[in-house]
Order: C-alpha cells, then structure tokens, then sequence
C-alpha cells in the first residue's frame, strides 16, 4: 500500500537523496558539480598559486566532451509509429479513402479498421516532428547529453500543461478554445529520485520523486486551483536534502522567496494487471495537489546514462576519472609557462647599499651606482634559471594525445589527419567512432521511450481535436479521435540518417554519378541533394517538372483527332451543344464536328471552344 502523506513523501525523497549522497567518493550532487568546473575550464578551483607563478589549463575534458557528444547527437532522427498486431494494409484506396474522411473532419463509423490504424499511425509520425518543433526538441536533446556527460545522468520530463493555448476550437463557430498540451523539461539527476535506486529499469520503479525550487507565490496559485489550504506554503531554504545543480546555483539571492516542491509518480495495477501513473504534489509541509491520475501507462521519464554501473540507477560520468588526468596536465603545462617565463625573463638581484633607488623593466633606464668598479659589477645580478629540458615539453604533448586517444578522441576521430579521397574519409571515420555505438544506442533508446511517452499522452489527453499534418508538403489538420485507439499498443521505432559533412559529401558524389550515368534523372537528383545547398531548391524542382509535363503532352491537330472524340468532349464539357448535335440527323452531325474539328481546336491541344456559329 502506497502511503500518500506528506511525510511520507518528504521521507521517501530525504532517502533517496541520502543515498545519492553516498555514490562514490564524494556523492552525485557534490561530483557533478567538480565535473561542471573542469568541463568549462574553471580547472584550478580554489587553489591559491600567487601572482608569480601562471596557472594555465589545456581542456581536454570539453575536447573530448564535445567531440562524443556531437558524434552521439549529430544525426536527425525521425520517429515511426505503428500499432502491434496491426497489419500496414497495402490497399492504397482504402488509405487514401481514411485519409480523405479524416482530413475533411469526419471520424469514420464503427471500429478503426487496419486502413484506418496505419493513416493514424502516419499522421502521427507527421505529427511527432511538429511537436517536437513546438518544444523545441533538439535543444532539449543537446541539454540531455550535456547532462548525462557531466553527471552521468539525463532525464527528460514529459507533463500535460493544461494551460498552453492550442489555436483549436471544439464548436464550428471558435467559441470553447481547446486547451491543454504537452510540454517537456530536461531536469538535473540531483533533484531526481528512484524508488529502487538498484533497478535501472525505469518502467519497474516502483516510484520516482522530482523535486524543483520553485517561487512561491506560483506554488500558492496552483494549491489554489486545486482547492488547498496555502497558509503553510512558506518560503525554506535549499538544504542538504534539495540543492541546485551547478556552482552557480548553490547560493541563491538573499531575498529569494522560494520552496521546495516535490512531486511523487507511481503506478496503480488494476485487477488484470493494467498499469495507470497516478502523482501527488506536496511541499514539506502542505499539500499543492492531491493525488490524480495521469492517466498514461508509462512514466513520463526518458533517462539516459553515460556509462552504466551495474545494480545501479544512476549513471556514471567519464569526466570523474579524467580529473587527475587533466590537474597533472594542467601542472605540467603552468610548469613549462612557468620555466620559459623565468628563462627569457630571469630574476634580477640587486645590492641595496649600492642601488639604493631600486630598478625598473625600462630598458633605457639609467642607473646610478655608488661605488667602485668591483662594485658595480656585483650590484645588479641574475638569478640563473635551472636547466629546463625540451623533452619535457614533448612529455606534456605526448600525454595530452595519448589521453585524447585513449579517451576515443584521436586524429582520425577529430578530423586532424589528410585523407587520400571522399572513401578515405568514411572509412577512417567509422572506424574511429565504433566505438561510440553503445552510447548512441541508449541515446536513440531515450528518444524512443519519449516518443512512446507522448503517444500515450495523445492517445489519453486529447480527446476529439485536429492535429497538423503535412499532405503533400501543405500543412493541413485531421480530425483526431484519441478514444477510438486508446486500446492500440502503438510501437515507436526511431530512423536515425546521416548529418555530417563526410555524409553530406559522399551523398553529393554519389548523387552525381548517379546522374552522370543517368540512373536517375536531374528532377530526381534535385529532390534527394542535401539542404541548403541550392539556393531555392523547390521553386528549382517545380520549375523543372512544369518543363517536364509541356514537353510530355501530345502534339493535337485536327488531322489526328476524330470526329467521335471530339464529340465525346462536347459530351462531358458542353452539355447544351451536345443536345442540339444529337437533334440533327447523322450527316449534318458528322458535317458540323468536321467544322468544328477543323475551325475551333487550337494547336496544342489544350482547350476545344464551340461557339454559336459552329455550323449548328
């Protein structure tokens, strides 16, 4: 039995953090944030060196950093939906047919048939990129990576925001806005917590606390609208149980009026073992919204590791045993700074007695010198440097390659070498990122799990709306009955294709030898070249066909066309002359379509015109 008090929750979550605290030397949220600091440079964090000697850095962790993430997140993906134990049905009309019902806004009668289930599906998929180009998704995905890279652990929230304006109407005459949408946030694992923190299976967890600092004036509002008391809702510090991800984040400003909220997800099993999410939203001492039921199946968590620990929830970040990489690297290269500063601007020692006034850098200065010959030798002075050998230069590059490579992020992988050819490439290429195929696999597995997530909110939360999209390159709405496939188990499958410029230029090669061999024709090669390349590429393609079809038609003339076509046109184009021909006997017929034929059908054959005095 799930317990849905406050301090029940409040518990479970204190918990949760306590155990995340106790992961590796120093916990999550105290190594994320050291991870952070040496990612974006700030790699001599609170130490104290003086003025004399620099403190210089070589950032290996972002080069290596930034070079797997983009490896990872490079490639657009595109997600497919379908439906299990529904066949794709190939009768074309019967699609087409759905396709129509659906786009002029009526639901078909009586059950979705399999041709109905797969125009859905369709749409759906159209549909998945114009959300994901309402939220934002590619952002969302870079900040996930970034996340998991630093901490060792991405999460991507999906939740319905009931007050996100939609542009729909559910009357013809647009008086009830339709309201309520999906919305999506990337959170930081240290205000995340796992029910079983030795589970990795996020479907299994038998519960998943977020929490977030939020003001508290909004949290009254949203008690507010769920009828509760707000006289608790207080301003609390952020404490050892709740702290902001990031340096910056650790210290919040001193008239901050924020509270910690936290909000508990869990699953209800009903008697067959049908699974529903249900939440409840509370502070430490109030309740903001009561338990409801999200009416999803899934958790609304796409998570993504970095590196997976076994018997773990949690994930493990690279950039942790880095460190003592990157501090000795850093040391070796102030230290080479430090030599060559002191060789090309040794120390200068002075004899006070003798010059009293002390020196300057000015090198047309003049100094005065009280004594002998003997002593102005002995008053100024160098300090001779120690001997500082150039194989310890060579040592400090060596290492930093060798930590490159070692890290997956060698010459061939960042581009640094010259390839004999476009193949050349490629090869050298995949070679070089194979080893990046796990991490890509649990990356496209995160963004399946958030494709399922908001199918299983569209298929419960929208109801009877239209949603938008694109038939043959027009943007257009069909009406979307959620209750009629709330039953489907619907399938995301995620199509990664090739975004690099080795890809693009293999592609153009390719495309080009294609066309050369003429394989394929110039429209063709048009349609399939990479964006942005071609200024105006569809008013190109357009242009082209338009061509195409004129030089298509059929050159007409009057000798090739009969008199029993011409008057079949009369027929379907000219009801009122075609009366008027069929009252007249056979050889006057035959006589007036000769006139017709020869007087009135233009060269090309586009248009035929009869008039009054076409001899009827």
């Amino acid at each position: 039995m799930i317990k849905l008090g406050t301090k029940s929750i409040w518990s479970e979550y204190e918990a949760g953090q306590q155990y995340k605290n106790g992961i590796g030397d120093k916990g999550i949220h105290d190594q994320s944030r050291i991870n952070e600091r040496f990612f974006v440079g700030d790699q001599w964090h609170g130490v104290n060196a003086g003025n004399e000697k620099p403190l210089t850095r070589r950032n290996i962790i972002k080069r290596i950093g930034e070079y797997k993430m983009a490896t990872i997140g490079s490639a657009p993906i595109a997600v497919n939906y379908s439906a299990e134990g529904v066949s794709d049905t190939l009768d074309v009309g019967a699609r087409d047919e759905v396709r129509r019902q659906l786009l002029e806004g009526n639901t078909p009668v009586g059950k979705p048939n399999d041709a109905e289930v797969s125009v859905v599906m369709s749409a759906l998929t159209d549909y998945f990129k114009i959300t994901a180009e309402r939220l934002k998704y590619d952002d969302k995905k870079d900040q996930l990576l970034r996340n998991a890279y630093i901490s060792g652990t991405g999460i991507l929230y999906t939740y319905w925001d009931s007050s996100i304006r939609t542009g729909l109407y559910a009357d013809e005459g647009r008086t009830t806005a339709i309201k309520g949408d999906i919305a999506c946030e990337v959170l930081d694992i240290e205000n995340v917590v796992f029910g079983d923190p030795n589970n990795e299976d996020v479907e299994s967890q038998p519960y998943i606390i977020i929490a977030r600092r939020l003001d508290v004036e909004a949290v009254r509002r949203e008690a507010e609208k769920y009828g509760q008391v707000t006289e608790y809702i207080v301003p609390d510090d952020a404490n050892e149980y709740y702290q902001n991800a990031g340096d910056r984040g650790e210290q919040e400003p001193s008239d901050s009026r924020r509270v910690t909220v936290i909000t508990k997800l869990y699953k209800k099993y009903d008697k067959d073992g049908n699974a529903t999410v249900w939440g409840k939203t509370v502070t430490e001492k109030a309740v903001i919204r009561p338990e409801w039921n999200l009416l999803i199946h899934r958790y609304p968590i796409a998570k993504f590791v970095w590196e997976r620990r076994r018997s773990c929830a949690y994930g493990d970040s690279e950039i942790t045993y880095q460190i003592p990489n990157q501090i000795a690297l850093n040391q070796a290269h102030s230290i080479s700074v430090w030599a060559m500063q002191n060789t090309g601007m040794p120390k200068t020692i002075i004899n006070g007695d003798l010059v009293p006034d002390g020196i300057t850098n000015d090198p047309a200065e003049v100094v005065k010198i009280y004594g002998n010959a003997e002593d102005m030798v002995s008053a100024i002075r160098y300090v001779a440097p120690p001997n500082y050998g150039a194989a310890f230069i060579d040592f400090t590059d060596a290492f930093a390659r060798n930590v490159l490579a070692d890290s997956g992020a060698n010459d061939m992988a960042l581009g640094n070498f010259r390839p004999d050819n476009a193949m050349a490439i490629v090869q050298a290429r995949e070679a070089a990122i194979a080893p990046m195929q796990m991490y890509q696999n649990r990356f496209y597995s995160a963004n399946e799990d958030v494709a399922r997530i908001w199918a299983d909110f569209w298929i419960t939360m929208y109801g009877k709306r239209s949603i938008k999209v694109n038939d043959d390159g027009i943007a257009r709405y069909m009406v979307f009955d959620a209750e009629r496939y709330k039953d489907l188990v619907i399938v995301a499958k995620i199509d990664v294709g090739a975004a690099t410029l080795w890809s693009e230029a293999v592609s153009i090669s390719n495309l080009g030898n294609l066309l050369s061999a003429q394989l394929i024709t110039f429209t063709e090669y048009l349609e399939r070249i990479p964006k942005g390349l071609i200024p105006d590429v569809t008013g190109l393609i357009n242009s082209r066909k338009q061509q195409q079809e004129q030089e298509a038609k059929p050159d007409i003339s009057p000798d090739n066309i009969s008199n029993e076509e011409v008057l079949e046109y009369i027929k379907n184009n000219r009801p009122e002359i075609y009366e008027r021909l069929m009252a007249l006997s056979p050889e006057e017929q035959q006589k007036a379509l000769a006139m017709m034929r020869e007087e009135n059908l233009n060269t090309t054959g586009q248009n035929i015109q009869f008039g009054e005095g076409d001899g009827i």
